[in-house]
């Protein structure tokens, strides 16, 4: 295991303790930058400060690493954390434990983020961020003007995994949101949805598989515009990069925290998902980042100004298609493999 990260808070909490009340500790891994920096600040410091329990860091959970541990009963990670296409890929294959209510009471979740196998932690969107010194009187507003080379010329960045690009695809080829996953369900429309992309990879050159990766990008004006997190780009704007992003068209999704199957700490990771899905909790996250919370008892708790910067405002879900999660779920292997094969043709 590398790049092992132990708090802060963690180390001068257990200084301050006796040794016997140090023996409780759990392993996370998440995907590191922003995101992870405000997890540490919003719920795992306070976490060990409330509780005691150690939590040991690490990055990059890919659900392949994850199906090595499974698979060979070495499991060293206890919480994991995703968007969609992990928890999907995940619950395919068996990776993660069932999360019962009598583990973690999910009533003040929103309905559409719920799961059985993992813990909703926070709503996040797939928008376009652009460089500001590309286009310095106005970038791309909607998918339609992402593909449009001719009006907006330069590199592109997208994701090297197919979810939001297949619908940011469709929505580009003039698809109507309520149609789009009904497209998808069809051979021919599965086709054309990589056709579309397809024709756009002479201006990609970067599929990138980090969210920092879209951020930096711009930002060294390595690519134009990008396909990427709201909470990335948001955090390079508030670091002063020549960045923008565009909210006339987003895909929203729900970030994940499961817990993989066999554990070696489940008791403490049980304790760490009910610590984040309290409401308090969970308006606190949006301090660090601009993502959204999963229960409607948070939103009271966050002021005007930052509930601005959040993927899940009244208008902004008006112009959001939300990742269709049952969808994923049963076609995400068929799907990866078919996007693969188009990156790599």
């Amino acid at each position: 295991m590398k790049n092992l990260l132990r708090t802060i808070a963690a180390t001068a909490v257990l200084a301050a303790m006796p040794l016997a009340a140090s023996a409780e500790e759990m392993v996370f891994a998440s995907w590191g930058g922003a995101y992870q920096d405000a997890i540490r600040k919003a719920w795992i410091e306070p976490f060990t400060a409330a509780t005691g329990v150690e939590v040991i860091e690490d990055t990059e959970p890919e659900v392949a690493r994850i199906r090595g541990m499974v698979d060979t009963g070495n499991v060293e990670w206890d919480v994991v954390t995703g968007g969609n296409a992990t928890l999907s890929d995940g619950m395919a294959h068996g990776l993660f434990e069932k999360i019962t209510p009598e583990m973690v009471n999910q009533e003040g979740v929103i309905r559409e983020a719920r799961s059985d196998y993992g813990v909703p932690s926070e709503i996040f969107s797939t928008v376009i961020g652009y460089s500001t010194e590309a286009f310095p009187n106005g970038g791309p507003k909607t998918f339609a003007d992402f593909w449009d080379v001719e009006k907006f010329p330069g590199k592109r960045a997208m994701p090297d995994k197919p979810s939001t690009v297949l619908e940011a695809a469709l929505l580009a080829d003039g698809v109507a949101p309520a149609d789009v996953y009904k497209t998808l369900d069809t051979e021919e429309g599965m086709k054309r949805a990589l056709d579309k992309i397809s024709a756009l990879k002479p201006s990609i050159s970067i599929w990138w598989n980090s969210g920092a990766q879209p951020v930096q990008a711009i930002g060294s004006g390595e690519v134009v515009m990008a396909l990427g997190w709201n909470g990335r780009f948001q955090a390079g704007v508030d670091e002063g990069l020549p960045l923008a992003m565009s909210w006339d068209q987003s895909i929203a999704q729900v970030g994940y925290f499961m817990i993989v199957k066999g554990a070696p700490n489940k008791d403490a990771a049980v304790k760490f998902l009910n610590f984040i899905i309290d409401a308090k909790n969970q308006a606190e996250f949006s301090k660090y980042v601009a993502y959204g919370p999963v229960t409607e008892a948070a939103l009271p708790l966050i002021d005007d100004e930052r509930k601005a910067r959040l993927p899940s405002t009244t208008e902004r879900l008006a112009n959001t298609l939300f990742l269709d999660i049952p969808w994923w779920g049963k076609n995400a292997v068929s799907a990866g493999e078919a996007y693969t094969m188009m990156m790599q043709q």
